[in-house]
């Protein structure tokens, strides 16, 4: 019965906090389905160990750290760097036909082009609304690193973004190199 119970119990939050934390997955890796399974693996690794987590203060702010950890050990893995590799050379950049002056700048793809450390130091600051210390733990790092990731991350959106609005801004035979 004691099982039953907990996994009803486990099934109503990740349930409940699926489309959050595939945002977040989303936010860090940039594709959604790469967001599909490292939120899977996040929720699966969350189901091993549900019978001491759930008695946690903060059961978020546990899986936003597998998740975030389950993300950068990827990056560091072989196979992550061969499928970064992989995706950008199926998919490459494409300049727009025509420049849209009402549409906003994409985000997404200035977050992308960050550092996988730098992405998810801004994406937990900024997106999560977490604090210095709370990233840091999330992290597994110092509060000294998250503040120099944030921003040196924030820098390089700037850029990117100032890059892109130049960009977009110039006409056709006048497009700034990148």
């Amino acid at each position: 019965m004691a099982k039953q119970t907990r996994d009803a119990e486990f099934t109503e939050y990740a349930t409940a906090r699926s489309p959050w934390l595939r945002k977040v997955a989303y936010l860090l890796c940039g594709d959604w389905h790469r967001a599909d399974d490292l939120a899977q693996e996040t929720v699966t690794k969350l189901y091993v160990r549900w019978a001491r987590v759930s008695k946690a203060d903060n059961i978020d702010g546990y899986v936003r750290t597998v998740l975030v950890n389950t993300f950068l050990a990827e990056q560091r893995s072989p196979w992550g760097r061969w499928s970064a590799r992989r995706r950008e050379e199926a998919f490459p950049e494409r300049a727009a036909a025509v420049a849209d002056l009402d549409a906003s700048v994409d985000l997404r793809a200035a977050l992308a082009a960050l550092p996988p450390r730098q992405r998810a130091t801004v994406v937990l600051r900024y997106y999560c609304d977490l604090t210095v210390e709370q990233t840091a733990a999330a992290m597994g790092c110092s509060t000294g690193n998250v503040k120099s990731q944030s921003s040196r991350g924030l820098d390089a959106l700037r850029r990117l973004l100032d890059r892109e609005t130049a960009a977009t801004a110039a006409g056709p035979s006048e497009r700034i190199p990148s």
